[in-house]
């Protein structure tokens, strides 16, 4: 009898999950047993054991074996993997927020217009950025003395937007122009040259379709349109005018928008009041005064914290937080606040349930002028006409199911979305009037009764009110 099948008879060896760790228990002793170290290695062995022998263990076992009867002994431990370091991009030039993009405000409240391009000013060739390369990891050993691969650090890429360049090593990036350095969406970085209207946007300039920031020291009058690549800096008014960037808007009079245009930006928007508005921003609108009867979607929060923080009428819509001063009034104006959810997703959860409803209805038709065919078809009665619209009908029915299949299902993706609330809340930082409904993911509550500082937020299946810290 050979040895290794000698001690199969006492012992059984086991593995953790990842190979690393193998364990020995006894399963059969008796007074007589004896055993060699070497013996006990050399059974070790014939199970694939060849790396991270614990001697000490093997040792005792040979020695006091009548210990591990019950209980199994790590005898061999291999080396775990380290993973690597993902790679990074690292800002040589601050890119500030949006507090440091905008007019200089003195601490009477008024506006400082002359220090409005205290922007991110880089010159041409200035080093933007640089790459940091990722490491590569250690491999582990198995248990066999075989290599357990590690994850290597993935590379990390520039977001190359408008007149940056990168070295031939792809390692550095760097100023193509002199001008602004702006962050866009996607988190591309880009140089953007200023171009500045001194005065109103009316029939005397026109539109503006412009590929950097734009600064209009004056009035955007209705019916006129801006679209920018980096920011729109307004020092007067807009009314009903279509105002659209791909970084920030700052409106320093405010919005009249007579329930015209809109004013759209992939990051923040800020304005000192909104009246019969349209505002959407990839994330944060800050509205300093009040938002009255308007439309407004914010991506992340909408904040109305001013000496007056007034929300009256209309529908507020943040995919993280609301906070205000006042929501609502005495005359209990119908007032909606909504947050918990990216308001693109409500908005086309409710478009989804139109069209749902449409391909319903079609399909009804569909099956009813099928079902006469069908009938026409058993009487041995179709006609070539009728066998052509038979056919085309089964293609229609067909198509409107693929359909329906896909819009169920995106609907069920975007209901698993509403019931992430984790994050969402609206606080009320003075009082919030009958008349205002809060709607938090899916879920809705209509406030009856003025209510001074609060916070409304999902708790255990509803909305819950609670005072504020």
């Amino acid at each position: 009898m050979s040895v290794d099948y000698a001690l199969d008879q006492y012992f059984n060896v086991t593995f953790s999950d990842d190979k690393t760790v193998a364990y020995l228990q006894m399963t059969k002793w008796d007074k007589d047993f004896n055993c060699s170290k070497e013996a006990l290695e050399q059974f070790l062995r014939g199970h694939q054991i060849r790396y991270g022998l614990q001697h000490d263990t093997l040792g005792r076992i040979v020695s006091h074996s009548e210990e591990y009867q019950y209980s199994r002994a790590p005898i061999a431990i291999g080396t775990e993997p380290v993973h690597g370091e993902n790679g990074r991009i690292e800002l040589k030039v601050e890119i500030g927020e949006k507090e440091h993009l905008r007019p200089l405000e003195t601490v009477d409240g008024k506006v400082d217009y002359k220090e409005i391009s205290r922007l991110n000013n880089v010159k041409k060739g200035q080093l933007i950025a640089i790459r940091i390369p990722p490491k590569p990891g250690v491999p582990g050993t198995a248990l066999t003395g075989e290599d357990i691969p590690c994850k290597p650090g993935k590379e990390a890429h520039f977001k190359i937007g408008k007149n940056v360049v990168v070295n031939p090593e792809n390692t550095a990036m760097y100023a193509a122009i002199d001008g602004l350095l702006t962050k866009t969406e996607k988190e591309k970085i880009n140089v953007f040259p200023v171009y500045e209207i001194n005065g109103d946007v009316d029939y005397s300039i026109g539109n503006i379709d412009f590929v950097g920031t734009v600064v209009i020291r004056g009035n955007v009058l209705t019916g006129f349109r801006i679209k920018a690549a980096g920011d729109i800096r307004v020092t007067g008014f807009v009314e009903g005018a279509e105002l659209e960037a791909e970084g920030s808007i700052d409106i320093s009079g405010g919005i009249i928008g007579y329930n015209k245009g809109y004013v759209k930006a992939g990051q923040h928007v800020k304005s000192s009041f909104v009246q019969d508005g349209n505002v959407m921003a990839g994330a944060d609108i800050t509205v300093n005064q009040s938002i009255m009867h308007s439309n407004i979607r914010a991506g992340q929060n909408v904040v109305c914290n001013g000496t007056k923080g007034l929300i009256v009428g209309g529908t507020v819509q943040a995919g993280e937080k609301v906070i205000a001063r006042t929501v609502g009034n005495t005359m209990s104006t119908a007032t909606v606040i909504e947050v918990g959810v990216l308001p693109e997703l409500r908005n086309e959860i409710t478009e989804l349930r139109v069209q749902q409803k449409q391909i319903v209805e079609s399909m009804d038709k569909t099956d009813k002028a099928l079902y006469l065919l069908n009938q026409l078809a058993a009487a041995g009665q179709l006609s070539p006409d009728k066998m052509a619209l038979r056919v085309k009908l089964n293609a229609t029915k067909k198509s409107n199911m693929a359909e329906q299949a896909e819009i169920k299902d995106r609907m069920l993706e975007i209901e698993r979305t509403l019931e992430d609330t984790g994050r969402a809340r609206v606080d009320i930082v003075k009082t919030i009037y009958g008349g205002s409904k809060i709607v938090i993911g899916r879920y809705t509550r209509f406030i009856k009764d003025p209510t001074q500082r609060v916070s409304f937020y999902y708790h255990e299946g509803d909305i819950s009110m609670f005072p504020l810290v």
